[in-house]
């Protein structure tokens, strides 16, 4: 190779860095991302307020319009819904009827959530039958072979120190031809408040593209039924439920209640409700490639309200995953805006929900883009930055396209930030694979996804903001935010590797 042919080489290996540096105001810009800030945005988005920011939930609404209040006060212009901020995806909500639903028979009508609830089914249920007592504990197979099973309804009165109901003793009933299956066991109040409040959850699937969740009926559905509700049906037909119980050591008997009909109702609502997205944009300035964009993604849900521990807290507030990364993109956001002048190409900032669900956020937004998504360039994504070692972080998918080089050489440019990207170190765990960056990959978009990897805390309470390595975080916020600039100020687009093109983009999904 002749001596002008490595200058060349060298020269057009440092224009995109000569770019970057002779754009004005890329330090000072960067200074605006600091610990204090990512902290005090960390706050808002995990405190206890927003309830976990489960999708969907009133937390996670909240922490949408706090983000495009934020994105709004920076100057920046919505690329969401009609102009607007936010970006609303259909979801499907299946949930109980409680005001159709009830178990009815011995002159009692006992009601969904109040005095029964479903174990096992999701399906409209509407059964009149007879009534079968099982009590008893030894030889359950052959009492179940021997008792008039079909279209009755089975009740198992079992005592409070039984085994509880095993997946064979449902086999047996269902395979004999049981209507139902309804569970009779006393139950403290606590423990009987958190079944019903599972029951009563609505069951969220995606509301587009045929792939949600449906809800089918259950051959034989299996009910948890409160024992003093339906001791009073059982006692109109002269039955001592409290006795039968008591037999915990004998041999099961059945015996048909005689003159004793239930019907059983359960009745499902399916409604359309909808999530949001949150996306601003910062216009490039110049005039040819400010119609392409640079898409930095973080997504803003978690995972909601649970059982309370010993300390009775009941909140998931996901400070790491993800309000980190979340804060991470305002933060860069907040940096590009400061700029005298804006980049080349154009931004989106994008905070996704629906991420802990399955994507659902992104994958709405990668269809229905703010742009051709042909002229999204790349996409950085951010999700759990705020955790573990204070001098690393990893950089998924930086082997897939040049992305993993123009990191390596931004990284290397400023070693002030004393933060090496490196590359993924656990690719048996498949991460490229699980978060919102992939349904811009499998799209076309060359991605980079910045993660620190899970740890003790992860999806659980004590993922709490005070335990967030803010002074990090904001180190990682700015070396996304030079990688931005950096992309967004080059002549040419990043490109894919060939083989990881065809692996990712062109392989059917499925």
């Amino acid at each position: 190779m002749s001596i002008k042919t490595v200058l060349r080489v060298c020269v057009a290996a440092l224009v995109p860095t000569l770019a970057a540096a002779q754009q004005p105001g890329v330090t000072e810009a960067a200074a605006t991302i600091t610990e204090a800030d990512f902290m005090s945005r960390i706050g808002v988005i995990a405190h206890d307020s927003m309830q976990g920011r489960n999708t969907p939930s009133p937390g996670l609404d909240r922490t949408a319009e706090w983000i495009a209040a934020q994105f709004e006060e920076m100057g920046l212009r919505g690329g969401g819904d009609d102009g607007g901020f936010i970006q609303r995806y259909p979801l499907r909500s299946v949930v109980v009827d409680t005001v159709a639903s009830a178990l009815s028979g011995g002159g009692q009508r006992l009601a969904y959530g109040a005095d029964m609830v479903q174990l096992t089914g999701r399906g409209d249920v509407d059964l009149t039958g007879g009534v079968v007592l099982f009590s008893g504990s030894l030889n359950f197979q052959a009492a179940a072979a021997a008792a008039p099973l079909a279209g009755n309804h089975v009740v198992l009165l079992l005592g409070e120190d039984s085994p509880g109901v095993s997946r064979m003793m449902v086999v047996e009933l269902s395979e004999g031809g049981a209507a139902s299956i309804l569970v009779s066991t006393p139950m403290a109040a606590g423990r009987w408040d958190l079944g019903a409040i599972r029951s009563l959850r609505p069951v969220i699937s995606k509301g587009w593209g045929g792939r949600g969740r449906r809800v089918v009926s259950s051959a034989t559905p299996v009910m948890q039924v409160r024992a003093e509700a339906l001791d009073r049906a059982l006692g109109a037909s002269g039955v001592n439920a409290t006795a039968l119980r008591a037999r915990t050591a004998g041999d099961v008997e059945a015996q048909l209640v005689e003159g004793l009909e239930m019907t059983l109702t359960v009745a499902f609502r399916d409604e359309q409700i909808t999530a949001p997205n949150v996306v601003a944009i910062l216009e490039g300035s110049d005039p040819q490639l400010k119609d392409e964009y640079v898409v930095f993604s973080a997504h803003m849900d978690h995972v909601g309200i649970g059982v309370p521990d010993a300390n009775g807290d009941s909140i998931f507030n996901g400070a790491d995953d993800d309000a980190s990364g979340t804060v991470a993109i305002v933060e860069v956001a907040e940096a590009m805006t400061s700029l005298p002048t804006p980049p080349r190409r154009s931004m989106v900032f994008l905070l996704v929900s629906g991420e802990e669900k399955g994507l659902w956020g992104s994958e709405w937004h990668a269809a229905n883009p703010s742009a051709p998504i042909d002229k999204y360039v790349a996409n950085l994504n951010a999700d759990m930055v705020g955790r573990n070692w204070g001098d690393t972080i990893v950089a998924i998918g930086k082997e897939h396209s040049d992305l993993g080089e123009t990191l390596n050489r931004v990284n290397g440019n400023h070693p002030e930030l004393n933060m090496t990207a490196i590359d993924d170190i656990w690719p048996d765990e498949r991460f490229y694979f699980r978060s919102d960056h992939y349904n811009f990959a499998r799209n076309g978009v060359p991605v980079l996804f910045f993660f620190n990897g899970t740890h003790d805390d992860y999806h659980g309470r004590d993922d709490e903001p005070d335990r967030i390595d803010a002074e990090k975080a904001a180190r990682i916020s700015k070396l996304i935010f030079y990688l931005g600039v950096d992309i967004a100020n080059r002549d040419e687009r990043p490109e894919w590797d060939p083989e990881s093109y065809r692996e990712i983009v062109t392989r059917p999904v499925g």
